[in-house]
């Protein structure tokens, strides 16, 4: 079994890495044609199974098979899903204050967001329909942007 490792160097520095995600890709059937068996695992996705059949063992390198084994449990098929278009927030005001509402935040941007900024200061937009479903529209940005 091959174990592929995605982990967050903060900085650069290996003391205090974490694992964002994983890829395990069993072999199931050996032969010169071998079929895997694929699961990828991340956090808040969980885990996501796919099966790459008659694949060429030897034939290229194992990041060939790696790509292909990520593509197939995501797609189905040998191929990259298509690029993902970047986030698209609209920065609402109230007052002076710039806020986005959590809603509107699409998934796992709205997660990942949420659990970044859970113990920081979120503004009370009484004029929104769920006034404690937002967030400082700064702290979104700094959150795009990679600092929190």
């Amino acid at each position: 079994m091959l174990k592929v490792t995605v982990e967050l160097w903060p900085g650069g520095r290996e003391s205090g890495s974490r694992v964002l995600a994983t890829a395990k890709i069993g072999r199931i059937k050996s032969g010169s044609l071998a079929d895997y068996k694929v699961e990828l695992s991340e956090d808040p996705h969980g885990k996501i199974c796919g099966s790459l059949n008659d694949y060429p063992r030897y034939a290229s390198t194992l990041w060939d098979l790696v790509a292909r084994a990520v593509a197939v449990a995501l797609t189905g098929k040998e191929e990259l899903p298509p690029r993902p278009q970047q986030v698209d927030v609209p920065i609402r005001i109230s007052g002076n204050t710039p806020y986005v509402r959590f809603r509107e935040i699409p998934e796992p941007a709205r997660s990942l967001f949420k659990k970044r900024i859970e113990f920081s200061t979120r503004p009370l937009i009484d004029e929104d329909p769920e006034p404690m479903d937002c967030a400082y529209a700064w702290d979104w940005r700094d959150f795009l942007d990679g600092g929190r």
